[in-house]
Parts: structure tokens; C-alpha cells; sequence
């Protein structure tokens, strides 16, 4: 609080909400300045103490207002435990209800949106095999067949990206696989060709003209890889072998 004499004031510049002119003393009875109007005899004039507050600075009241502009996001490891946390249950993708389907993608997309590698195709982060850890494919999870008949074991994609092919590999019941063409569309998004599925891992079969689609790389890093398909599906890996390298 500051203390002010009436006998010093001069007219203040109109707008002024501190030191109002014309200010009668008589009014201020009853209000809340402590201090009243005493008559000073060896002066010959009226001076009057009054307190007034102190402003405070307008950047206080915003700082203390509105701290959740200053909400911390998240970064890139703690959205890949979050993502992980919430795929370990699913049965990679399996057991997803709508629900866990819509948080997934939420995190998936939170993760994208802070993608370092901006050219995929071209950087050897893609090499090696990738093992599928979640998908909203129903075509991959199977989930009009009985469990017994679905993909039980790992499924597995492995990509080079020098000759750009690709290869997917189920194992248990069934050790399906199918190898693929890359025709790149951008720098991070490929038409996929398939040339010949092997039943059981053994009996080749060149594929049918149908076997084609498209896909792009949104997140890639040393251990984890997420695309998604033309048909609005949703791939999550994770890498289990480097040194992997697709049949030519």
C-alpha cells in the first residue's frame, strides 16, 4: 500500500483511476482509507492520508488464470509405452472393441504427428523383419473363423528397402507366406505387388491379379514401425531381426 498527502495532488490526466480530481474529502467518511481529513495550522492548508492499493501487473493475474496453456506433451517414450501398454492385451487386435480400437489409433496418431524419419523408403531403419503387434485387418486377424483356425502364432513382415520387396510370414498353424513388389508413390508410400504365396511355407503359387494395395510408413525408429493401409487399416510393429533380408 502506498500513502498519499490530498495537499500534493494536481489535476490528473482524465482516465486516471488512481488520483481522480476534484476529490472531496468529506466523501471519504465511512469508506475504506483509515486516514482523515486534519487541518495543519503552520501550513494553512487541509492534508489528507489515504492508502491506495498498489496495481498489480496484469502478467500476475494471467500467469496464475491460465497455467494450462502450459500443458507438457508428451514425448516420443512415453507414447510408445502408452501405445504398447494399450495394445498388450488385445491379442493383436483380436480382442479390440471399438473402445480400444479408438484409443490405439488416438496414440498411434500422437506418435505420427512427431515422426523424425520423413523419407521411409529410403532410410535402412525399414530393413530387417518387423513382427505384426496389432492391425485392424479382419482379413489378417481372421475373426469370422473359430480360434483354433485363426493365425495363433507370430506373424511376421520383412522389407528391404534397396530392392523393395517385402515378405509375410504366418507361423503357427498355417506357415503362409507372400512376397511382394514396392512400387513407390511418394517417399513414404508404396503400391504393393504380390507375386507368389507359399502354402505351408513350401508349395509356391504365383499370386492372382487382385493381390494388390497400397501402403504408408507414418512412424518409423530402431524398434518400431506403424503403417497404414488403403483400406483404412491400421499396422503396428516391432523389430525382431536386422539382419533380415527378403528372398529375391
Amino acid at each position: 500500500m502506498a500513502s498519499v498527502a490530498l495537499s500534493s495532488l494536481r489535476p490528473a490526466a482524465p482516465g486516471t483511476p488512481e488520483l481522480l480530481y476534484g476529490l472531496n474529502p468529506t466523501s471519504l467518511r465511512g469508506s475504506c482509507f483509515p486516514s482523515f481529513p486534519r487541518h495543519d495550522e503552520s501550513k494553512g492548508s487541509l492534508s489528507l492520508s489515504i492508502d491506495i492499493p498498489r496495481k498489480r501487473g496484469p502478467w500476475r493475474t494471467a500467469a496464475s488464470l491460465f497455467p494450462f496453456l502450459k500443458k507438457k506433451k508428451k514425448d516420443t517414450d512415453a507414447l510408445k509405452e502408452e501405445l504398447l501398454e494399450a495394445i498388450a492385451p488385445l491379442d493383436r487386435g483380436a480382442q479390440a472393441t471399438e473402445e480400444d480400437q479408438k484409443r490405439v489409433d488416438q496414440i498411434a496418431r500422437e506418435l505420427e504427428s512427431d515422426n523424425m524419419i520423413k523419407e521411409p523408403l529410403k532410410s535402412d531403419l525399414l530393413n530387417g523383419k518387423w513382427e505384426l503387434i496389432y492391425t485392424t485387418s479382419s482379413s489378417i486377424l481372421a475373426r469370422q473363423r473359430p480360434k483354433l483356425l485363426r493365425p495363433n502364432g507370430k506373424i511376421y513382415q520383412a522389407i528391404n528397402s534397396d530392392t523393395l520387396r517385402a515378405q509375410n510370414m504366418e507361423t503357427w498353424p498355417f506357415f503362409n507366406q507372400v512376397t511382394a513388389n514396392l512400387v513407390p508413390l511418394n517417399a513414404r508410400r508404396v503400391a504393393v505387388r504380390f507375386d507368389t504365396f507359399k502354402i505351408a511355407g513350401l508349395i509356391p503359387i504365383k499370386a492372382p491379379g487382385r493381390g494388390r494395395g497400397e501402403l504408408e510408413i507414418t512412424y518409423l525408429d530402431d524398434e518400431l514401425r506403424i503403417s497404414r493401409g488403403d483400406k483404412g487399416n491400421l499396422f503396428i510393429l516391432k523389430m525382431v531381426d536386422r539382419s533380415y533380408r527378403v528372398p529375391t
